[in-house]
């Protein structure tokens, strides 16, 4: 296996990039292989000036394809319950896209616990640190937050408290300034009553 492993490096480093024809003069087109498939296309005719195409030749041995780099099956995995069921000895995790960083600092866990490969990643351990940080100030902020929320609360509350107390105040001055002028007219109405009787 291991000297499988070792032909396959040598041969993907001899093996070329094969490339649609004209891809380097037209952006458009994509570096996607495509057949070509043009009347006058010396691609097409093989020339030994142009691009090679892909052939048998160039594929891995039969024994170690779809293999990762260390010699292990990829298995998509998306909870941690899934990592149970790998064995280390044949099978490496790579856990799917659509997995959130949550899930995916569990998952790491669980590998790390039992020893088993992550293959689309390098240094998961530092992934996981980096994660649980960035989860730490989160919350940090969201407690900020809600602290400078409850204080702006507060002090509407206070405000509100304020007003009400001057709208008070200020309907007690109206109440006894209405009170003197009744009492004012009162007496302006006994007096004309006194004149009007003498």
């Amino acid at each position: 296996m291991k000297k499988l492993l070792e032909l396959r490096k040598r041969m993907k480093k001899k093996k070329p990039v094969f490339l649609r024809q004209d891809a380097q003069k037209k952006k458009r087109l994509g570096r996607g292989w495509r057949k070509p498939k043009g009347l006058h296309s010396k691609m097409r005719l093989r020339h030994k000036d142009k691009r090679a195409h892909p052939e048998p030749g160039f594929g891995s041995p039969r024994e170690i394809r779809g293999l990762s780099k260390e010699g292990l099956q990829y298995v998509v995995v998306s909870n941690p319950k899934q990592v149970e069921e790998i064995k280390k000895e044949k099978q490496g995790i790579v856990i799917s896209s659509s997995v959130g960083n949550r899930k995916r600092v569990m998952i790491i866990k669980k590998a790390l616990e039992l020893n088993i490969n992550v293959l689309n990643m390098k240094e998961p351990k530092k992934f996981v640190d980096k994660i649980e940080k960035e989860i730490q100030q989160k919350a940090e902020e969201k407690k900020k937050k809600k602290e400078e929320k409850e204080k702006k609360g507060e002090e509407k509350k206070k405000k509100a408290e304020k007003k009400e107390k001057e709208e008070g105040k200020e309907q007690k001055l109206e109440e006894t300034v209405t009170k003197e002028e009744e009492i004012k007219e009162e007496k302006k109405e006994m007096d004309k009553t006194l004149i009007t009787t003498q």
